[in-house]
């Protein structure tokens, strides 16, 4: 018996010892004993055909508004910074829309009443109502907002946006922007509205990035000219973003929404040091990133001298760049080439409010495990930035604004039960919390 208690208490004893040397094994790994995929730019790169070593920091929040800051010389990534609502995450990016208007702000509805757009087949467009929405109780969504169909330009709107988005942990809002006089096609010109989202994004310690729309008339030249714009006009508030490179090199950062509708050898024109009206080391250089699509896409953002790409559609399966199952083919590509890779992550997909015949692209929410697959499925690329489509863009049915349910005569709204409004800022600011932690696992 005292033999058994013997064996035992070494048994114990190694089985102790083991697990001991393991933890302290598993404390000691550094990236080559298994995190050799780890994200461009979370160690020290070198220059790249005149591109920069990238790197995402959390800017400071003391200057004013309209106050130049001059980048830190402390090089070591910084993701987040204490607001009102707790931490944020300055690597979250989230795309904005300031599109909409009400009758009482604007002088009538904005977007709300968006027409029922028809399918490019004649034949099967016969087969589908069209006209437009009649706001307030029939809107261009298949949710509806707790705010109502607000206006953009309602200062109380635009304060409780920044608060949402706070509270989802998300650090830089991604603003949808059209040059001056120009708007999409069922909107109206709101470029005036920029100052005050700007102001708006700093009394909440937010950062504003600038998605540069596919207006009519857009080229390398035009782009060329609207970044001039951008950072002439904006380039010193406090809530301007920029991305900032191991080296303390700060720089804007641009997304450019349908980029394959211009050619890359146009492109290369704008974005390479050699291009005939080059920004690449002058005082307008930034971080430009391309949206993928098609495969092929790859290729051409490369030729045309972008800095990264992104996937923007929250719909897995709709193309190439949005199907979660390539992101780490193209995560690898981008490495290899010194390109950001930044994934979209989206909570559902539902667009059939404004073209009722686009069923199949339809992605169930299912009470958030849609949205939590999409957001693991990024994490698992190990991007250096993560972008979610979207904070509220109703039309298709991205929103993680708050929604509320609603019925009416002729219609029953989706909503985010049996969950409450903020259900989809909660799993956000979750799994932002949990991408930083992870990331401070692949910089050890």
């Amino acid at each position: 018996m005292a033999r058994l208690r013997r064996k035992a208490c070494v048994a114990l004893f190694l089985f102790t010892l083991f697990i001991f040397g393991t933890m302290m094994g598993l404390r000691t790994l550094k990236p080559s004993d298994g995190f050799s995929d780890m994200a461009p730019g979370l160690e020290l790169l070198p220059m790249i055909g005149g591109k920069m070593d990238r790197r995402s920091v959390s800017r400071d929040v003391t200057a004013s508004p309209g106050q130049a800051r001059q980048p830190g010389s402390n090089t070591k990534a910084v993701f987040s910074n204490s607001g009102p609502e707790g931490t944020i995450f300055y690597d979250v990016h989230i795309f904005y829309y300031i599109w909409y208007g009400n009758p009482h702000m604007d002088g009538k509805y904005i977007h709300w009443d968006h027409i029922l757009v028809p399918h490019w087949d004649p034949k099967i467009a016969s087969s589908y109502p069209r006209g437009r929405h009649m706001p307030p109780e029939d809107i261009g969504s298949s949710f509806y907002p707790e705010l109502n169909p607000y206006s953009s330009r309602d200062p109380d709107v635009l304060e409780s946006h920044m608060e949402q988005i706070g509270a989802s942990a998300a650090g830089v809002l991604v603003l949808s922007w059209y040059p001056p006089g120009l708007a999409d096609d069922n909107g109206e010109p709101a470029e005036d509205l920029v100052p005050a989202v700007l102001d708006a994004a700093y009394r909440h310690n937010l950062k504003i990035a600038f998605h540069i729309q596919a207006y009519r008339g857009r080229n390398d030249q035009s782009v060329h000219d609207n970044v001039k714009y951008i950072i002439d006009r904006y380039g010193d508030h406090g809530a301007f973003y920029k991305f900032t490179s191991s080296t303390g090199k700060s720089l804007p950062l641009f997304y450019i929404y349908d980029s394959y509708l211009t050619p890359p050898e146009s492109w290369a024109e704008f974005l390479t040091p050699t291009g005939s009206h080059s920004v690449r080391g002058s005082a307008y250089d930034s971080v430009f990133i391309a949206l993928i699509v098609e495969e092929r896409h790859k290729h051409d953002i490369l030729a045309g001298g972008f800095d990264g790409m992104y996937t923007y559609f929250a719909s897995n399966g709709f193309s190439f760049g949005s199907s979660h199952q390539n992101w780490k083919a193209i995560k690898a590509f981008c490495d290899g080439n010194n390109l950001l890779f930044i994934p979209s992550v989206g909570p559902g997909y539902i667009d059939t409010s404004i073209r009722p015949w686009n069923n199949h692209n339809t992605r169930n929410r299912v009470n958030g495990r849609y949205y939590e697959t999409a957001l693991q499925a990024a994490l698992n690329a190990r991007p250096e930035i993560v972008t979610i489509t979207s904070f509220n863009e109703w039309h298709e049915g991205t929103q993680i604004e708050r929604a509320v349910p609603k019925k009416t005569v002729t219609r029953v709204y989706l909503d985010y039960q049996p969950h409450g409004p903020d259900h989809y800022l909660e799993l956000t600011r979750r799994w932002a919390e949990q991408f930083n932690k992870e990331k401070e696992q692949w910089l050890m």
